[in-house]
C-alpha cells in the first residue's frame, strides 16, 4: 500500500508541474496576442489615414488641373 501512495504523490507532483508549464505557456501566448492585436490596430489606423491622404491628393490634383486650364 505504501508503494501505491508514493506513486500517487509522484503522479500528482508531475501533474502539478505540467499544469504550471501550461499556465506559463498560456501567459506567454496572451502577451504575444496582445502585441499582435496592438499591431493590427496600428495597421488599421495607418490604412485609414492613408485613405484620407490619398483623397486629399486627388482633390489637390483636381484643383491644380483646374488652375492650369484657367491659365
Amino acid at each position: 500500500m505504501e508503494k501505491l501512495d508514493i506513486n500517487i504523490v509522484i503522479y500528482l507532483l508531475g501533474l502539478a508541474a505540467v499544469w504550471g508549464s501550461i499556465q506559463q505557456r498560456v501567459k506567454t501566448l496572451e502577451k504575444k496576442m496582445d502585441k499582435h492585436n496592438c499591431l493590427v490596430e496600428k495597421v488599421y489606423k495607418l490604412e485609414k489615414d492613408q485613405a484620407v491622404v490619398e483623397e486629399s491628393i486627388k482633390v489637390a490634383n483636381h484643383r491644380i488641373e483646374d488652375l492650369e486650364r484657367s491659365i
